[in-house]
């Protein structure tokens, strides 16, 4: 009877094993991720008008040859097709759309974006609410409060969302280079 036991116990540590090996990044690549980060950011800092309108003609450029990509496999391959189409149509046009018009897809790209943190911080603070009502405590009420006040500045003037997004992205992209940085140095040693 010991013995299946302690097969159980080799079998389920070996999948534990096998699935943190699978996960593990080279520590070269968690660094240049780290540096690549706070280039970005210090990017965005010093110059964010100019480094938005380039990311968002990269996101232009990854959303056409993604619809582009999409389209294609919903005409080769079978299952799911519509929405495959429907996908890569949609990317095709945002791709196009954003790469047609460089001066202004910038701000109707961020104000999408300030909308829907606006939404979600709704969304989110009234779920919070609930939660501190069901005894999750009077923090979390607060915090969904704020949250909810948070979402419903964004949705009632997105122009100073969209103005401060580039610096608000350049912080934490330098904030997340930097603990990139260290963690990559710590797994080389």
């Amino acid at each position: 009877m010991e013995q299946p036991a302690d097969v159980t116990e080799q079998s389920i540590e070996s999948e534990y094993e096998i699935g943190y090996e699978i996960l593990q990044v080279p520590w070269w690549v968690v660094l240049l991720e780290g540096i690549i980060a706070i280039l970005v950011g210090v990017f965005l800092l010093y110059r964010p008008a100019a480094t938005t309108v380039f990311l968002v003609q990269i996101l232009g450029i990854f959303w056409l040859a993604e619809g582009i990509l999409s389209v294609i496999g919903a005409l080769i391959f079978s299952g799911n097709r519509v929405w495959k189409l429907l996908s890569g149509i949609l990317s095709i046009i945002a791709g196009v759309v954003i790469l047609t018009y460089p001066i202004y897809s910038p701000f109707i790209v961020l104000t999408l974006f300030v909308i829907f943190i606006g939404v979600w911080a709704i969304i989110n603070g009234v779920v919070k609410i609930v939660l501190a009502l069901k005894g999750g405590g009077w923090g979390i009420g607060i915090i969904g409060v704020l949250t909810i006040i948070i979402g419903l500045l964004l949705l009632t003037n997105s122009l100073v969302g969209v103005l401060f997004l580039p610096w608000i992205f350049g912080f934490f992209l330098i904030l997340g280079g930097i603990g990139s940085l260290i963690w990559g140095l710590k797994m080389r040693t």
